[in-house]
């Protein structure tokens, strides 16, 4: 089996020291690559990301990350990216990479994503300029993260992303800010490339656990959500319609 650590919305500001460290200390025991599902950073500062890297730089584990909408707060997100990726990390933006586990190819394509609502009750583009720009981020973001799964050669795949892609790990959110939390277009390279999980944050009142129309299992993994430093998702190589949906949280 191949073990998935996952979390978002971790939101480091510059007192944050210490936070995540404990958990990371073993990771190794349970994990076998660390994947964070954006907003890394409370406000998208140089100095918020420079705490969260060195608590990284000890992950005995390869850590893969997207960025997230507070990460973009400060229009800093390149710097923030790049001290990250100092510190061993890898950020994913409509890009995607393969580790090898134990023999196992184990391919992560990522993308932050963006809003604009699900099947039934989403935007378009059409209309004034400012919508159909609305709708053209979401758009780009989808295409980005199908091109990453077309390019990516691996035995398991793997979606991370920090808007979610389906309403289902929504609930518990208010109702009228589902357009801003996610979008279905995002879904839509899920299905078409079977990837194997699916891992979003943002939403912290919503669900854990659903799956796209075409059955993808998708997991909200915001740490307000799992209530722990992360959770740990096993993938079996050697049957992919067996997916271990279920495992348990680890850390407190």
């Amino acid at each position: 089996m191949i073990r998935i650590a996952a979390a978002g919305d971790l939101h480091y500001g510059v007192d944050s020291a210490g936070r995540m460290r404990p958990a990371l200390a073993d990771l190794d025991d349970h994990a076998d690559i660390l994947c964070l599902a954006g907003d890394l950073t409370t406000r998208g500062r140089p100095e918020e990301a420079e705490v969260l890297a060195r608590e990284l730089a000890d992950a005995p584990v390869p850590v893969v990350a997207v960025l997230g909408n507070h990460d973009y707060h400060t229009d800093q997100q390149q710097e923030v990216t790049e001290i990250l990726e100092r510190a061993g990390a890898r950020v994913l933006e409509g890009t995607s990479l393969v580790h090898e586990v134990n023999g196992v190819r184990v391919g992560i394509a990522g993308v932050k994503g963006f809003g604009g609502g699900f099947a039934g009750a989403s935007g378009s583009e059409f209309g004034e300029p400012e919508m159909k720009l609305f709708m053209r981020v979401t758009i780009d973001a989808a295409n980005r993260l199908d091109a990453a799964l077309t390019e990516m050669d691996a035995d398991l795949k793997i979606a991370l992303m920090h808007f979610s892609p389906i309403p289902e790990t929504l609930e518990g959110e208010p109702l009228e800010i589902y357009p801003f939390l996610g979008s279905y277009l995002l879904a839509e390279p899920l299905d078409k490339h079977r990837v194997d999980l699916a891992l979003h944050g943002h939403a912290h009142r919503g669900d854990e656990h659903g799956e796209t129309p075409g059955g993808v299992p998708v997991r909200n993994v915001a740490q307000h959500v799992l209530e722990a430093p992360y959770k740990v998702y096993s993938l079996d190589p050697e049957n992919a319609e067996r997916r271990d949906r279920s495992d348990a949280t680890i850390g407190s």
